[in-house]
């Protein structure tokens, strides 16, 4: 039997995808170990997928400024050799790398005993963590034609690795636990794992006018409800999805999102219409913005940029989309990004021998 670790942490999107994984390599007979970090949300999905959990130390790579700079590396160095141990007791055969801050001292410890390193990047520019591990690293595995430039003779094109649930989703679980009853087409809104305030904020200040045609279902985030919407017909509004994600995605007619790597592959290998929102480069490396413009481009998305909407800009490329809704649904049916899995476990297979 052979042996892999999988690592990544901070949000969902550094962690699903890695759990995508698990069923073929299972069927390949691996043995499976996780690193993430002991604080981070990665654990709990991690032992909710029956995998074994180690936790380490992990300090954040931020490119601001700010006074946690100078501890955080001090905990990146002890992450360092907590994951030696960790690596030196399970004696993997490979690593695989999804990103995060945890990743980097896992990635550098694996180099350290010559242990091959497998790492996936989703977005169409790498990020911090993948940047910093790439000369450890044998292969990056990614999900965009354009990233390859950015990669040099390491980069391998797999397309996204999507868990295989997604494609079946019941929509009346959905409807059920929203109290949606009549025939309204469905908006869910979702902002990521980690929710998103200008996203709510968008979506909260059109409710009046898409409640006249539209049902919707608004994944808000932690802590992200609004109390005073409770029980306004037509609105269900939930602080996170996880098993019945499948479902909500089966009952959506349109969807309104971030422009997460993630988020926007699985929308588009469900061929479900969308208005992505990207995360403004003021507040990110601008990551989602090439995202959402690379998806504009190739007729998969509307795309609305956050500064300075309105929920009235909200309602009209809503209400665009809807009436093009088949166009987009087309579009996406015909892109061949259905998932990378496959791709993705057979370059785990050729780099375990």
């Amino acid at each position: 039997m052979k042996k892999i670790i999988l690592t990544g942490g901070g949000t969902a999107g550094h962690v699903t995808p890695n759990i995508a994984l698990v069923p073929e390599l299972k069927a390949a007979d691996f043995e499976i170990k996780y690193i993430g970090s002991k604080k981070g949300m990665e654990k709990q999905l991690v032992e909710d997928a029956g995998l074994d959990y180690a936790g380490i130390s992990s300090g954040k790579l931020r490119r601001y400024f700010s006074l946690q700079n100078f501890i955080d590396p001090f905990k990146i160095v002890k992450g360092y050799f907590q994951a030696k141990r960790v690596i030196k007791k399970f004696k993997p055969d490979v690593v695989f790398s999804k990103g995060g801050f945890v990743t980097v001292p896992v990635v550098y410890a694996a180099a350290k005993y010559g242990i091959p390193v497998i790492s996936h990047e989703s977005d169409i520019t790498p990020g911090l963590a993948n940047k910093l591990s790439l000369k450890k690293t044998s292969v990056v595995c990614y999900s965009f034609p354009e990233t390859a430039k950015h990669l040099g003779s390491k980069g391998k094109y797999t397309g996204s690795p999507l868990r295989a649930e997604l494609f079946e989703g019941n929509p009346e679980v959905a409807k059920k636990m929203c109290g949606f009853t009549d025939d309204k087409p469905i908006i869910m809104v979702t902002g990521g794992s980690l929710g998103a305030e200008n996203v709510n904020k968008l979506v909260r200040d059109a409710l009046p006018e898409l409640l006249k045609n539209y049902n919707v279902a608004h994944l808000c985030g932690e802590g992200k409800l609004d109390e005073t919407l409770k029980n306004t017909p037509g609105y269900a509004q939930f602080e996170y999805i996880k098993e019945e994600m499948k479902d909500f995605f089966a009952m959506a007619d349109l969807i309104i999102s971030r422009a997460g790597a993630n988020s926007i592959f699985e929308i588009v290998a469900l061929a479900k219409p969308n208005i992505l929102i990207p995360l403004s480069a003021a507040a990110s490396r601008g990551d989602q913005i090439l995202n959402a413009k690379s998806f504009e481009k190739q007729r998969f998305s509307v795309v609305l940029e956050e500064d300075g909407a309105t929920g009235e800009d909200l309602v009209n490329k809503v209400n665009e989309l809807y009436a093009n809704k088949d166009k987009y649904i087309e579009t996406m049916k015909t892109s061949n990004f259905r998932g990378g899995v496959d791709a993705i476990v057979d370059t785990i297979k050729e780099l375990a021998k």
